[in-house]
């Protein structure tokens, strides 16, 4: 186990160094900035900035310089919030958590347990309904369900608030303030457990259906098991193995798949953040995001091979 840790952990800061290079480089290289976006500076001006901020110089010595600093933690400074990197990753890394970690509960509690019935009641008319809104809700994209959930929720029902973290204005504190945010994600969550459900139901799915079919199964429901402890305690835990690599991308998952939710809800997270940045060309915040997300990979990735030695003792890790 240690001489698998020490050889990923190697292998993790080589992906890591190769990643940061080909972020570097893929914006780097991009035409334009968020200097020579700014029409309102002076040609004076705009190199003068580029001298202080270093955008003249060659590609590979930028590149040396960002990753030493990066590796004493500081990821650049963002020209259009006029913040460092890590020091905006602090104050938007909070809300897309909160949006992304409910999602997901919701999301993994919803999937095993429509998986594991809509498996076992294979053929069912209720197999039927849950093989039709996964392969709708695989195929729906994103914004059109958030404007959809909008248009219904909030515009023609004003059941729930279209967007924001908080209504505008507000002075909320204590439990009147965690209400009120309960009460914004809602909608935001509502859709991000709806794309994510479906996929994971049909794997889920599929895992049990192969299971169920297993020799075992047949030995626990002869020995007079109820059905519920066949299911749950037999079927599930051994189609939950090849789940547990999925977790590995949850991680960064949690960043990558709420970017658009957040700019159609207006939430303020690290999502909303980086579709903002795009649009001004705030090439050090988006590398320092992007370098953030493939950090989270690779540690997702350690983490999934772990988690499968530690739930199926058989496998060996070399």
């Amino acid at each position: 186990m240690k001489t698998f840790i020490l050889r990923r952990l190697l292998h993790t800061t080589l992906i890591l160094l190769a990643a940061s290079l080909l972020i570097f480089l893929l914006y780097a290289l991009m035409p334009g900035d968020f200097i020579t976006g700014n029409v309102k500076l002076t040609d004076e001006r705009e190199a003068e900035l580029r001298e202080i901020y270093g955008l003249s110089d060659p590609v590979l010595e930028r590149y040396a310089v960002w990753m030493g600093n990066a590796l004493q933690g500081d990821f650049g400074y963002s020209l259009q919030q006029q913040k460092p990197v890590l020091t905006l990753f602090n104050e938007y890394i909070g809300s897309s958590f909160l949006l992304a970690i409910t999602s997901t509960i919701l999301t993994w509690l919803i999937a095993v347990i429509v998986g594991v019935i809509s498996a076992y009641k294979q053929y069912s008319w209720f197999d039927t309904i849950i093989v039709i809104f996964v392969f709708a809700a695989m195929s729906i994209p994103s914004f059109f369900i958030g404007l959809f959930f909008i248009k219904i929720f909030a515009v023609d029902l004003k059941w729930l608030p279209p967007g924001g973290m908080i209504t505008t204005g507000s002075n909320a504190t204590g439990f009147a303030y965690v209400k009120e945010v309960l009460h914004h994600m809602i909608l935001p969550v509502a859709v991000m457990t709806l794309l994510g459900v479906g996929s994971l139901t049909r794997y889920f799915r599929s895992n049990v259906l192969d299971v169920i079919r297993q020799d075992y199964i047949r030995t626990a429901r002869a020995k007079g098991l109820k059905e519920r402890t066949v299911l749950f305690r037999h079927a599930l835990r051994n189609a939950m193995l090849p789940a547990i690599t999925m977790i590995g991308f949850e991680l960064p998952a949690l960043f990558g798949g709420s970017l658009i939710i957040e700019k159609i809800f207006n939430w303020p997270g690290i999502g909303n953040l980086f579709m903002q940045s795009f649009t001004v060309r705030d090439y050090p915040l988006l590398m320092g995001l992007t370098m953030l997300i493939a950090i989270f990979t690779v540690i997702g990735t350690l983490f999934s091979d772990l988690m499968y030695r530690v739930a199926d003792p058989r496998v060996k890790l070399q």
